[in-house]
């Protein structure tokens, strides 16, 4: 249904909707469960993923955890939703407790090799790419890139 939506008025849909939810977080100070993926390609590359929304920074692929969902469910249907890929041998590397827009989002991390073919939406999804870990780009999230060397060290 959201496929009828022309591509520039959904990214400005996704736009507003992070805009209340940032502000609700803020207001509540709910408890945020998330899961995201570092994903490897064949050569040891890491995948990373640039939302519609939000600050436009690279970030590893994933998202919330629903009500009663597995982390690691979440995490391989977030990154099949955001790129089409699956995830080999995916294992939990580490459980880290971040601040994140007035609230705490507890975050799930799983690694494992990227399968498939790397496909976008151009709606939630603007750009994707593999990077070299001593090649990445300038423009990573603050956490990724507070948190980055240290994963790369616990995932492998």
């Amino acid at each position: 249904m959201l496929r009828l939506i022309p591509a520039p008025l959904h990214r400005l849909g996704l736009k507003a909707a992070h805009g209340i939810r940032r502000r609700w977080w803020r207001i509540a100070k709910v408890q945020l469960q998330g899961s995201r993926v570092l994903a490897f390609d064949g050569h040891g590359q890491i995948l990373l993923i640039r939302h519609s929304y939000g600050s436009g920074n690279w970030m590893l692929p994933g998202g919330g955890i629903g009500r009663r969902e597995d982390p690691l469910a979440a995490g391989l249907r977030e990154l099949a939703e955001e790129t089409g890929l699956t995830l080999a041998d995916p294992r939990c590397f580490a459980i880290e407790d971040e601040p994140l827009y007035g609230t705490t989002n507890r975050v799930h991390l799983f690694t494992g090799r990227a399968e498939g073919v790397l496909a976008i939406d151009g709606r939630e999804i603007i750009d994707a790419a593999y990077f070299a870990p001593n090649a990445l780009p300038a423009d990573l999230s603050p956490a990724l890139a507070r948190g980055l060397p240290g994963w790369l060290g616990q995932a492998q």
